[in-house]
């Protein structure tokens, strides 16, 4: 087992230096037209990214002083997100590069193959040159061998050349498309990396989804549950962006609010503070929550007795009911190596069947054990909906369902892509949400 960890980590490892090797030759190597202070540069760039970016990732999960995870946070996490859209970025113009190339080649050829007007006819007579006030001269002729021609290029340059054939002072086609390319690249990672930031600071917005249940009494059609998870409080994301969300649940005036694990990375110490904001939740029958997998890398004990003192009812493989269903919780896989795992049996055994029951489980892959016992809606998050694109192949790879609602069986899952953001605070093609879910009655 520790061959195979050690042979993956130094794949890992491999593939992580080519790809950012590769990265330095096309923005920089290619770039330039030698060896000089923007080659060294661009390697200390990418270099240092990679520092700060594992420094961040360690002294999360280490533990230390907080002010050095927020000061290692924000640069380490967003040169991850960049390093990727770069890496994407500089492998789409390979498309390109060679399409300029070609373009350049023919309008350069097209250039050469435009005859040059000439100032006097080769058949003028030496009498007319003489009425023209020309004199008489052979060299205005083609010249016969080549010293003459060498005469009438033009004065030499001190090396002996002529000055038609003097190196161009501007780049070499091949330089300016690698130029092209390059900072084209560049601005598209960029750009893409600042407006995926901008929407995670902004705030999560709204999803509104109906979800049918066959159970569920025609006296609570149209009972509102605002769905929120992966809020994750931490270096990144502190006490403005919980106010943010709670003042966005707050607004659609729910009937049950549903926290469904993730809120935090790091320790109530920490981020007591950045949580404080949860206590103005305001829904008519309470707000509920489970733990997700980052708890049990925070403290998840004392993440429970905080929300609780914040007015969160948690489930911790509980069940509570409510006046027209059943909501019931069970603890993330995450806990099963502290011996507080999900317990299905003991959260829901002994229910009543015609009841609805409305299940928060963190992970999606729950969902099988969820149809086992009869549960009527399962409400999940983890997924980030990929957060950074195309992680999202890699996150259905992984989960039954990656965001929106799904049937399986009896069952609907419905996966929630999350409010805040892990690691880089930057969402790509999976923008943040919190999800109003109105329950409908098939009765009414």
């Amino acid at each position: 087992m520790v061959i195979v960890f050690a042979l993956l980590a130094l794949t890992v490892l491999g593939v992580l230096v080519a790809a950012n090797r590769y990265l330095w030759q096309r923005l920089f190597r290619d770039t330039t037209r030698g060896p000089g202070r923007a080659r060294r540069a661009g390697a200390l760039v990418i270099a240092g990214g990679w520092v700060l970016a594992l420094g961040a990732l360690v002294a999360e999960r280490a533990g230390a002083p907080f002010w050095l995870q927020r000061t290692l946070a924000w640069p380490g996490f967003l040169w991850l997100a960049l390093s990727i859209y770069l890496l994407l970025a500089v492998l789409a113009g390979e498309a390109v590069r060679p399409l300029l190339r070609r373009f350049l080649d023919r309008r350069a050829a097209a250039a050469v193959a435009v005859p040059r007007p000439e100032t006097v006819p080769a058949t003028v007579p030496q009498t007319g040159m003489r009425q023209a006030g020309l004199p008489d001269s052979p060299s205005l002729a083609t010249p016969a061998d080549p010293a003459a021609a060498a005469e009438s290029d033009g004065p030499a340059d001190p090396a002996g050349s002529p000055e038609s054939a003097r190196p161009s002072a501007g780049p070499s086609r091949r330089l300016f498309v690698s130029r092209v390319v390059a900072g084209t690249a560049a601005a598209a990672a960029v750009g893409t990396v600042g407006y995926g930031t901008y929407g995670v600071l902004r705030g999560p917005r709204v999803k509104r989804v109906t979800v049918p249940l066959a159970k569920l009494p025609r006296a609570a059609h149209g009972y509102r549950i605002a769905v929120v998870s992966d809020i994750h409080l931490g270096p990144v994301l502190g006490r403005g962006f919980a106010q943010k969300v709670v003042d966005t649940i707050n607004a659609t005036q729910p009937d049950l609010i549903a926290v469904v694990g993730d809120l935090v990375d790091g320790s109530v110490k920490d981020l007591g503070p950045a949580a404080a904001p949860l206590a103005q939740l305001r829904a008519r029958h309470g707000s509920f929550f489970v733990t997700g997998n980052h708890e049990y890398f925070s403290g998840a004990a004392q993440w429970v007795a905080e929300v609780r003192r914040l007015g969160l009812h948690p489930l911790e493989n509980a069940r509570t009911e409510m006046p027209y269903f059943d909501v019931a919780g069970v603890n993330d896989l995450r806990g099963e190596s502290e011996g507080q795992g999900p317990d299905f049996a003991k959260a829901l055994d002994d229910r009543d069947p015609a009841r609805a029951c409305v299940l928060m489980a963190h992970q999606p892959v729950q969902i099988h054990q969820a149809v086992e016992h009869g549960v009527d809606l399962q409400l999940s998050g983890h997924t980030h909906g990929g957060q950074l694109w195309p992680g999202n192949f890699i996150a259905a790879a992984a989960n039954p369902t990656v965001a929106g609602l799904e049937r399986y069986g009896d069952t609907q899952l419905y996966v929630s892509r999350g409010a805040g953001a892990w690691g880089p605070p930057t969402r790509v093609g999976a923008p943040s949400d919190i999800t109003v879910i109105e329950l409908a009655s098939k009765q009414a």
